[in-house]
């Protein structure tokens, strides 16, 4: 029989977490990305409305 190496819930958790890291701050990182890009596209459709009603 092999030895099955136990650890404390603790030390999985952190393992896991360890694990869980890149992908979250990946996740941040892309949710920043869509956050600017909403603002750009909020401001653009700003300055067209407003050149829009100056044209009329």
């Amino acid at each position: 029989m092999t030895k099955i190496k136990k650890l404390s819930v603790e030390k999985a958790l952190n393992e896991l977490r360890k694990a869980d890291t890149p992908k979250s701050s990946r996740r941040d990182q892309e949710t920043d990305a869509l956050h600017e890009e909403i603002a750009r596209m909020k401001a653009q459709r700003l300055r067209l409305e407003r050149s829009q009603k100056k044209r009329d």
